[in-house]
């Protein structure tokens, strides 16, 4: 009860401070700039995907259809992140309003959930196509793919209004300094001044269901491929599949690595500059990467790509 009280007459933080990036002013000019062109090369390249998918009828397959939905999340993803990212950059530590830092964190979570499940949905899709080729009509018609691609927004809507909601009923009662360059889960946990097991329980739950789950899923669906793959007579058509998996598996590996290793654990992480070092992995390198990893062999994209800007 004492305790209780105690809490109620401190002042509540209406504000938190991101230290950013980097705090040395020798190198921010330099990352800053860094940044901004990843941030602009991003934009432009997913842009260019989403143009190229729904202005030529050959990519109106569901392999696009969801690299579709990839680019946009990816469109969003860096759009959420970068701004605060690119401020600490240019002016060095961030004030940022406690409304604003749980929108930010809303937004994430949505988007780095759904990305769990669309990169599963792409996975199960290769599956089908190298698997089951004869079923691959139907089993990913158009209803399929509607309903595998709102599955994953909606999911990610789902988990995020539970966990920030959990995160935003805590209380903050100081310090109100954040090491990291946006709103993440982690830090604000360990500015907590109330008991957050529970809050940490239903992340680490979320967690393993989101991110393990989606991860057994790709997991699964390529090692099906890989022993569907290796029994093909063809050399050529073996040399085929796996160029088309190889790149989906490098996206599963770089994402998955990173995020698993932050979120996947029931305590809090004490370790920050680690922790910033794995956010630019999966905040900023792979929305970067990844319409080049996916497109990088694909021939089907090269050749609307020549249509487009009349290369030879």
């Amino acid at each position: 009860m004492e305790r209780s009280l105690e809490l109620a007459n401190m002042t509540r933080v209406q504000q938190f401070i991101l230290l950013g990036l980097s705090t040395r002013l020798d190198i921010r000019d330099v990352l800053f700039a860094v940044f901004l062109t990843l941030y602009l090369l991003t934009v432009l390249e997913n842009t260019l995907i989403i143009y190229l998918i729904c202005s030529h009828r050959e990519l109106h397959k569901p392999m696009y259809f969801f690299l579709g939905n990839l680019s946009c999340l990816e469109i969003c993803y860096v759009s959420v992140i970068m701004p605060t990212l690119l401020v600490g950059l240019w002016t060095g530590p961030y004030h940022i309003s406690f409304t604003l830092c749980m929108t930010q964190l809303f937004f994430f979570i949505v988007l780095i959930c759904t990305e769990c499940t669309l990169l599963a949905s792409m996975a199960y899709d290769r599956y089908v196509a190298i698997c089951r080729p004869l079923h691959y009509p139907l089993l990913m018609r158009s209803q399929v793919c509607l309903g595998l691609a709102l599955s994953s927004w909606l999911g990610g809507l789902v988990v995020s209004v539970a966990k920030t909601t959990c995160i935003a009923s805590l209380s903050y009662c100081g310090p109100n300094v954040l090491n990291q360059f946006f709103c993440d889960v982690s830090p604000l946990l360990n500015l907590s001044c109330t008991h957050v097991a529970l809050t940490e329980l239903v992340d680490f739950i979320s967690a393993i269901v989101i991110f393990c789950g989606t991860l057994l899923v790709s997991l699964a669906s390529y090692s099906a491929i890989g022993m569907t793959v290796l029994r093909m007579p063809s050399a050529a058509a073996r040399r085929k599949a796996f160029s088309t998996c190889a790149s989906h598996l490098v996206v599963v590996g770089i994402f998955y690595s990173a995020a698993l290793f932050i979120y996947c654990r029931p305590s809090r992480i004490k370790s920050m500059d680690l922790n910033k070092v794995l956010s630019v992995i999966y905040t900023v390198v792979t929305p970067l990467c990844n319409p080049i990893i996916y497109c990088l062999r694909n021939k089907e994209v090269h050749i609307v790509l020549q249509k487009t800007f009349h290369w030879p």
